[in-house]
């Protein structure tokens, strides 16, 4: 019996020393982080196509939340706009429900040094929050 507890307290003492003290929690990821911060004006959590859909805007760019576990975040993104050869900042977004069930995305890039918007961005429709329609 000595035996088995001398072992039992050297085990725990290793763990100890070693700073083992049991689970820690993950450190949030990058979609965490921007769900968290989101502002109500760019995230949108409801039905689209008879399906539940929760996206949100982030960095002038749409993704679909599509799983939350702890400070842990799945998304996938199904919006940006086209591509600019210099350097930019997002000057706007925003997710807005209609009231014909649809979504509405603005997004507007800005280019560094450049005043006004937009040199990307637009506006775009979705009925299902995966597939996109340019507006404006």
């Amino acid at each position: 019996m000595r035996r088995r507890q001398r072992v039992a307290a050297a085990l725990l003492a290793s763990l100890l020393a070693a700073g083992c003290d049991g689970p820690t929690a993950e450190a949030p990821n990058e979609a965490f982080v921007a769900l968290r911060d989101a502002s109500p004006a760019r995230v949108f959590q409801g039905t689209l196509a008879g399906q539940p859909m929760h996206l949100v805007a982030h960095d002038c760019e749409v993704f679909r939340i599509r799983a939350v576990r702890g400070t842990q975040v799945d998304w996938e993104r199904v919006l940006a706009p086209e591509p600019y050869p210099f350097f930019t900042s997002c000057d706007r977004q925003s997710l807005v429900a209609e009231a014909d069930g649809s979504v509405t995305a603005t997004l507007g890039r800005m280019a560094f040094g450049a005043g006004g918007c937009c040199a990307t961005g637009g506006t775009w429709r979705s009925r299902d929050g995966t597939t996109w329609t340019k507006t404006r």
